[in-house]
């Protein structure tokens, strides 16, 4: 065996007894009542409870509970919508040629194409939103929310135009020519064009904040968590050996 076999083969030895040694310890620290999973879940929602009812208070409309968010950002959607005058429709072609490269040059300002940044967002949605999220949807609310998800992804398609061209608008190349963007960037510059520098400043900041606390969440605790899910589902489910073991596995796979 060469020495990059052999490194291979120690790498995977190291991690099998690192992941035996974090499962050992746990099945001897946790209490017969609570797992040491519920004792993790409950410290992690003490902590984020007060942000959450903050923004996913509920309203009652016709006798129903409802999320307001999910209107506000409806009511986004169909604004943006209407004063682009159905853009997602009128412009698809258009998108799809862009994509394409149809109208790019070698001179073209940026680092990558418009095919790369398709991908590239592409692959940060379609997991977490387009198959775990749907799914969790349907489960929840029946075959019914499909149509509802078709709806608002369809007015999202206007709203997602509006933030990257904002983008676009107010990015900045540094002297490398690298480029910086992004709400950060727009929020800050744009509101400080209407005179209100400091609200920009402020509505920067705390989406920066919660870019990076987002990256734990969604780009890594949500999507680690399914996978965890479902090896315990197909393992044995409420009786498999990692039932009460998430946090290994997860903590593993980070």
């Amino acid at each position: 065996m060469d020495q990059f076999g052999k490194n291979k083969l120690t790498g995977f030895l190291t991690v099998l007894f690192a992941w035996f040694s974090m499962a050992s310890w746990a099945a001897a620290t946790e209490a017969t009542s609570v797992s040491l999973d519920q004792k993790i879940d409950a410290w992690f929602g003490k902590i984020t409870k007060p942000f959450v009812d903050v923004i996913f208070f509920k309203i009652k409309i016709g006798g129903f509970e409802a999320f307001a968010v999910i209107f506000w950002l409806a009511a986004a959607g169909v604004i943006v919508t209407l004063a682009f005058r159905f853009i997602n429709l009128r412009c698809f072609a258009l998108a799809m040629r862009t994509v394409r490269g149809k109208y790019s040059t070698p001179s073209d300002p940026g680092e990558v194409t418009h095919f790369q940044a398709l991908s590239a967002a592409v692959s940060g949605t379609v997991g977490l939103g387009n198959i775990a999220g749907v799914a969790i949807g349907i489960q929840n609310g029946g075959p019914g929310v499909a149509f509802w998800l078709f709806l608002s992804g369809f007015i999202g398609m206007s709203t997602k135009f509006a933030e990257c061209t904002l983008g676009v608008k107010y990015r900045e190349f540094d002297a490398a020519g690298r480029v910086h963007g992004g709400a950060m960037y727009y929020l800050r510059k744009g509101f400080a064009e209407r005179g209100m520098k400091s609200a920009g400043l402020v509505l920067a900041g705390f989406f920066a904040v919660m870019c990076v606390l987002a990256s734990f969440g969604g780009g890594n605790v949500f999507q680690v968590n399914q996978v965890a899910a479902q090896l315990v589902n197909i393992t044995g489910g409420d009786q498999s050996f990692f039932a009460d073991k998430q946090w290994v596995l997860e903590r593993s796979w980070h």
